[in-house]
């Protein structure tokens, strides 16, 4: 189960991506938003990050207008490893080095084919752990520290 989200700047985005997973018959939950109104991000980056720290879904998409805010407010809820991406690299390599269970794209930086490619590739990526898991470790110890 694949959690999605979005505020107003990543609204068509989003809607590209949720048809995406149809498509692909990828099981998902739409946090929203559901129309063009404007909302503030944090509340929808939080939803979709609770629910993917809870367990309740795998892998969290969040989209805005940079992707930028909804990484922000997605990396404030503890184990959550948000990244914003913009590449095929970043997107596959956040997956298999940092363990990154929330993709953060943006609306008004990426074309649709671009972002779905990036979606592929985060979804379809395992981490690939050994050395890295040593790293993730390390990003728990500093979550717990700070509590």
């Amino acid at each position: 189960m694949i959690a999605l989200g979005c505020d107003h700047g990543g609204f068509e985005l989003k809607e590209a991506i949720r048809r995406h997973l149809e498509e692909n018959h990828v099981e998902y939950r739409d946090f929203g938003i559901y129309e063009t109104q404007s909302v503030d991000y944090p509340t929808i980056g939080s939803a979709v990050s609770h629910a993917v720290a809870d367990g309740q879904c795998k892998l969290g998409i969040l989209c805005c207008g940079t992707g930028i805010g909804m990484s922000i407010a997605a990396n404030k809820v503890k184990g959550i490893r948000a990244a914003c991406c913009s590449d095929y690299f970043s997107a596959k390599y956040t997956r298999l080095h940092n363990d990154a269970n929330v993709l953060c794209l943006g609306g008004r930086v990426l074309g649709e084919g671009l972002a779905l490619e990036l979606v592929d590739v985060f979804l379809n990526t395992e981490f690939e752990g050994g050395r890295h898991q040593r790293r993730i470790d390390m990003l728990s110890q500093i979550e717990r520290d700070e509590l």
